[in-house]
């Protein structure tokens, strides 16, 4: 098998006379499963369309669009594995240095908003071929939503990009029965009953029926608390069982979102996954120094979709949906076998995992003819549901059956686990194994916070299950005698986030001698309940206020707080603590997270009454010059 074509003259060597889709992507072309284009352009390759891929094109040319001549059937465009804004900018708005999707990993390849700009570009270099825009970018954005990097409310993206279709979540059912239904003949504008897909049809032509209707764009952009009640009733239809027709109004347009498309079955999923993919980025990008996201999941196994998690701020639940999908054992080592081939294997398996590694199972009997719970009801925050099932055998055994291939030295899992469900695991043996064979010196985790009030806002379950985890494990690694860590995820100025959150955060990282060397700033995307929360202030289920660090000043002391040991943060952190009234935090004595600074030191100096003479701090080894102000205050208003 070789990469589907990428110009005119593959298409040629092919002996094709046309194609029937041209599949347009912001990222480079990389033919392995963890990419979308990939999956879904080996989809339909396999049930008999010609695919062209067209990666990163000039949008300066509009002769790039029109390289493999007219398609046949339609132009699918997505920006890429991940929004396209998120891949140009930090949450500080600051432009990144590095893109991994695109060749060298040098940025700038890919326009900002890029489903929108490649889909008007195909609309101009052929107005009468079919639209049809996918992946995460579009998934997200498929109502009317909130943009952090402008501060403000868009229409859907179907309306703004000029669109027929849009797929949203995982698209392989979608995708096939759109290109089935276009290559019977039938007009892209009367396919607009799939589910997992968005259309948008003018008012007049709209048949009223019995749908969820959300506020229109007018009315969420004009309203914050209408922009609430709107986040709500769209991730509570999010499910594929109970979920709901939705329709928004934007104008003289109504978006028609279907209801979700079905869960992937088992031997679908294996079959995706055991299609002839080239699982490396295309030769072109030999010479430019290749695609450096291959590097994560070339020698990684995905398992399972979907996460009944559904932490607020995270877009998987909007995206893949809360309930479980997974591959057979089977075809996960055969995978796994087939890995071990490659020229370049060196006997170790990077990543057995998914959107949360350790969910085999769905979370509770009832989901298949229920579906998932409404009201923002989560299977395991703040406390687990008394229906949740927690069952690691088939996770164990998958692992167990990998990790004896011939040539395979060590299998790791790299991708998240959820502590919390792991912690209610009754066979101790599970995670005495996984800390015993599957950690590569450092699992990572994700207790986010430790504030009771934040990890609620989060959808987290609160800290005192992170520490009982936490025992666990380094009491199982000490009896295996290995030096092992947690390495924790944390995020700073999440929705509900205050100062004094934040320095409740830096105590606890200093009593565990913890110095994190990345911290999360809470990144507003579209798509999420945080993102809601960020925006309006106002929690979507109760429609009550929030507090929110939105400025970039405030957001730098929370971040600088989680990092108060870098010296480069320690003014801004003696700012925060005195803008907290933390001034106790400030001294020579163990229990302080800085040193005072010179001005620190001098502006309490002129502060003391009476002029008396203090000790200057560097002669204080291990007293808080605060207390010796404090003791100097008391003596002259003669109290002990």
């Amino acid at each position: 098998m070789s990469f589907l074509p990428v110009s005119q003259s593959d298409v040629n060597k092919l002996g094709w006379d046309h194609v029937d889709f041209v599949y347009v992507s912001g990222d480079a072309y990389v033919d392995h499963p963890s990419f979308g284009v990939a999956i879904i352009s080996r989809v339909l390759e396999a049930k008999g369309y010609r695919v062209a891929i067209l990666p990163q094109p000039d949008v300066r040319k509009l002769d790039d669009f029109r390289q493999f001549g007219k398609p046949r059937l339609g132009f699918l465009v997505t920006a890429g594995n991940i929004d396209s804004m998120v891949a140009h900018y930090t949450a500080a708005k600051k432009k990144r240095s590095e893109d991994a999707f695109s060749p060298g990993g040098k940025p700038g390849r890919r326009p900002d908003r890029a489903t929108i700009v490649y889909s008007r570009l195909c609309r101009k270099a052929y107005p009468d071929v079919p639209i049809i825009i996918g992946g995460l970018e579009a998934s997200l954005r498929r109502f009317a939503n909130y943009d952090y990097w402008d501060d403000e409310v868009k229409p859907s993206i179907l309306i703004e990009s000029g669109a027929d279709i849009l797929s949203y979540g995982m698209g392989e059912y979608s995708m096939s029965e759109i290109a089935s239904r276009l290559a019977g003949g039938e007009d892209i504008s009367t396919i607009t009953d799939i589910r997992g897909t968005c259309v948008a049809i003018p008012v007049d032509q709209y048949v009223p029926s019995s749908v969820a209707e959300c506020p229109s764009y007018e009315q969420v952009r004009a309203s914050k608390r209408e922009y609430a009640v709107s986040c709500r009733i769209e991730q509570d239809e999010q499910d594929a069982v109970h979920g709901r027709k939705i329709i928004q109004r934007h104008g003289d347009m109504i978006l028609v979102q279907n209801p979700p498309m079905r869960p992937i079955t088992t031997e679908d999923f294996d079959w995706v996954y055991e299609l002839p993919y080239e699982r490396a980025y295309h030769p072109m990008y030999e010479p430019l120094g290749g695609v450096p996201a291959i590097k994560e999941v070339e020698f990684s196994i995905i398992h399972n979709r979907g996460c009944f998690g559904a932490c607020a701020f995270c877009s998987l639940a909007f995206h893949q949906g809360r309930q479980i999908s997974t591959r057979s054992i089977d075809s996960i080592v055969r995978e796994a076998e087939m890995l071990t081939h490659k020229p370049n294997f060196k006997g170790y398996i990077h990543d057995v995992g998914g959107p949360t590694a350790n969910f085999r199972i769905h979370s509770c009997k009832k989901q298949d003819k229920a579906g998932m719970c409404r009201g923002g009801k989560r299977c395991l925050a703040p406390e687990p549901c008394p229906a949740l099932q927690v069952d690691h055998s088939e996770f164990l055994e998958m692992l167990r059956r990998v990790r004896s291939l011939p040539k395979v030295k060590k299998v790791f899992v790299r991708s998240g686990i959820r502590f919390d469900y792991l912690i209610l695991e009754k066979d101790p043996q599970v995670m005495r194994e996984l800390i015993e064979y599957h950690v590569s010196g450092q699992l990572k985790v994700a207790p986010e916070h430790c504030s009771t009030q934040v990890l609620d806002r989060m959808g987290k379950p609160h800290f005192e299950v992170y520490k009982k985890f936490a025992k666990e494990f380094y009491g199982i690694t000490e009896e295996i005698g290995k030096k092992q860590f947690l390495v924790p995820y944390l995020m700073s100025s999440h929705p509900g986030s205050t100062v004094n959150d934040a320095i409740e955060l830096s105590l606890f990282l200093k009593k565990e001698h913890l110095h994190p060397e990345q911290v999360q700033d809470f990144y507003p995307t579209p798509g999420t309940i945080s993102t809601c929360i960020f925006y309006t202030g106002l929690d979507p289920y109760t429609l009550r206020e929030v507090y929110v660090p939105r400025t970039p000043q405030e957001k730098a002391l929370q971040r600088a707080l989680l990092q108060y040991f870098r010296p480069e943060n320690h003014d801004i952190v003696e700012q925060a603590l005195i803008r907290a009234g933390r001034t106790d935090l400030i001294g020579n004595s163990p229990s302080c997270l800085i040193r005072p600074s010179q001005k620190y030191w001098q502006t309490q100096m002129t502060a003391s009454k009476g002029g008396r003479s203090v000790n200057h701090p560097q002669k204080i080894e291990k007293k808080s010059p605060i207390r010796s102000i404090n003791k100097n205050k008391n003596k002259k208003k003669g109290k002990k």
